[in-house]
């Protein structure tokens, strides 16, 4: 068996190297979601996603919009609320004192293709009939090429740290914000083109996306919130023929692509980069301008009034951002670029690029080959929102007094706590333990030690276990669960076992695997899954996108279409020879 002092480091693998600190009860810290949706739980259970799901997608299509000409989009309160850069047109330039730069989108050339798109984002979110989706004019809006009334057009100047050094200027440089919507059930959302032309933020890019990118930020934003991860949404993907030269690796192996556009949406896409842009560029009034609309717009539970709020404000970013990481790491899920343009104010899974869902458990996993240091691996990302957090609160210090810097630091102390308490409830939650018992976090650290030495597969050895009966699981008969043949390799096996079933003795079994099934996924976007639907969306066969998208709206259901396609199954050989970068 191991020392104490061995578990204590396995118990901090859990908590990404963490050292426990001081745990601040900060009075006006508030729990609730800042854009109004509980980040409380991963998935509360089957029966709700189902009902969900069902009640979404069974919207009276009668009370649906079938004319884009009806559907109302205004960007009237972000250009009202803030100055817009005087200078128009789509080159690249220095912009100051604005938030927002007039971009018109560069339509897509060629042929105009429905690769995909979100029912329950189209109907449940939007308002609209489906059917619309088939329609050329959905076609040209969704790319870019037809601007509905209400509608202007803006790219967002932010900055950023990216890979631990400030960037300067980033800014939305082949992204275009269309407006807010507003629908029946009075929630407010801004819809975005992703990869519809230059703007005043594309530097040297072109201001396109590949196939081969938007194809993963549609599925995996949409993943993500079925798996019930605070994130951005995609509501359809549309492709052209129209050529985009790009280096996949950096490599010098320039390759033609195909450009496409993902109509994307968020209950805002403002970002720590946000604030950092202007506090770092001293303008002062407009960060609080824009501190302010945030805090009106999204954090409803802080009075505006009180002189502490950019102090609550914090202390909630600081809270969801841990709950955010500690809900990735849940999943197995890799953001790959963590980089503070890429981390929304609103703590939500926002700018889905090079990642990845772990396959064997490893917490060094970097999905990113342009990492090369592996700054972003899985492992470390709970530390990487501390330093994310730690860049917010520097381009807050302007707005607070000495003494609010003094309790913001103590705040931010506080984060690590706050990440391992979150986490230990998740991962107690993935193997069915009820209550809180002494050795729950040695139980959890002993198993991922193990998974990691026996390069067990995170997702399906979790699964696994919820689909087992404690005495299956004493008399060792899982048959063709490969996920568990693998972990009960380990020579520490039995150990493990006899500890657990003893904590499982205590409660009921037929009520711990249907809990375990409740938030333990059969199945995730693995990037070979990915990689397969691209391959074919490259000759226009968009049948396994859609195959994708519908078995990932039901993650914690087995589905007989998905075990067919092998998407539960021990991954092919080829899949470990994948890689992903930033170019898209």
């Amino acid at each position: 068996m191991w020392s104490p002092n061995q578990v204590l480091v396995f118990a901090l693998i859990v908590a990404s190297s963490f050292t426990p600190v001081h745990v601040l009860e900060f009075c006006k810290t508030t729990d609730q979601d800042c854009d109004g949706d509980s980040h409380d739980n991963m998935a509360s259970n089957n029966q709700l996603y189902l009902h969900t799901v069902k009640s979404r997608w069974n919207v009276s299509v009668s009370n649906l919009i079938k004319d884009l000409e009806q559907f109302k989009v205004s960007s009237k309160k972000l250009i009202e609320a803030f100055p817009v850069d005087e200078v128009e047109g789509n080159f690249a330039r220095s912009v100051k004192n604005c938030i927002f730069s007039r971009s018109i989108p560069t339509p897509l050339r060629g042929p105009l293709r429905l690769a995909a798109a979100s029912k329950d984002v189209i109907e449940g979110i939007l308002d609209l009939d489906v059917a619309l989706t088939h329609t050329n004019d959905f076609l040209h809006f969704a790319s870019g090429d037809r601007l509905l009334s209400g509608s202007v057009p803006l790219a967002h100047r932010y900055g950023g740290h990216q890979f631990g050094y400030w960037a300067g200027q980033l800014g939305d440089g082949r992204a275009h914000s269309l407006g807010q919507y507003t629908n029946r059930k009075g929630e407010v959302w801004e819809l975005q083109l992703k990869g519809s032309g230059k703007t005043p933020y594309s530097r040297s890019g072109d201001g396109r996306a590949v196939i081969r990118s938007s194809v993963r930020e549609f599925l995996c934003s949409e993943a993500m919130h079925f798996l019930g991860v605070p994130t951005s949404r995609a509501a359809s993907l549309i492709v052209s023929d129209q050529p985009v030269i790009r280096d996949q690796f950096y490599n010098g192996n320039v390759k033609t692509e195909r450009g496409a556009v993902v109509l994307r949406l968020a209950k805002s896409w403002f970002r720590i980069g946000s604030l950092e842009m202007l506090s770092r560029s001293g303008e002062i009034d407009l960060l609080r301008k824009l501190l302010n609309f945030v805090i009106d717009e999204h954090f409803s539970s802080i009075n505006s009034d009180d002189p502490d709020k950019y102090l609550v404000f914090y202390s909630t970013v600081v809270n969801e951002t841990a709950h955010l990481i500690a809900q990735w790491m849940s999943v197995g899920f890799a953001h790959g670029v963590c980089n503070t343009d890429n981390f929304s104010l609103l703590s939500i899974t926002i700018d889905y690029g090079p990642f990845g869902f772990m396959e064997s458990y490893d917490p060094s996993f970097v999905p990113n080959t342009s990492d090369d240091e592996g700054r972003y691996s899985v492992g470390s990302q709970a530390n990487v929102g501390l330093f994310n957090l730690e860049k917010l609160l520097m381009a807050l210090s302007p707005m607070l007094s000495k003494h609010q810097q003094n309790q913001a630091q103590i705040i931010l102390k506080g984060y690590a706590d706050i990440y391992q308490m979150r986490i230990h409830q998740l991962f107690k939650a993935k193997l069915g333990l009820l209550g809180e018992e002494e050795g729950d976090g040695y139980l959890i650290a002993f198993l991922l030690k193990m998974m990691e030495d026996t390069q067990s597969d995170f997702t399906m050895t979790f699964r696994q276990l919820s689909e087992v009966s404690a005495q299956q699981l004493q008399n060792r008969s899982f048959p063709q669960m490969w996920a568990l043949e693998d972990l009960s390799s380990h020579k520490l096996f039995s150990d493990w076992l006899s500890v657990y079933l003893l904590r499982l003795s205590r409660q009921n079994d037929v009520e711990r695997q249907h809990r375990m099934k409740n938030v333990n996924p059969r199945y995730v976007l693995r990037n070979w899954m990915a990689e397969s639907a691209i391959s074919k969306a490259e000759i226009n066969d968009f049948s396994e996108v859609e195959l994708l998208y519908h078995i990932l709206s039901l993650p914690f259901v087995t589905q007989e279409t998905a075990e067919e396609a092998g998407y539960a199954a021990r991954p092919p050989l080829w899949a470990k020879r994948l890689k992903v970068s930033c170019s898209s």
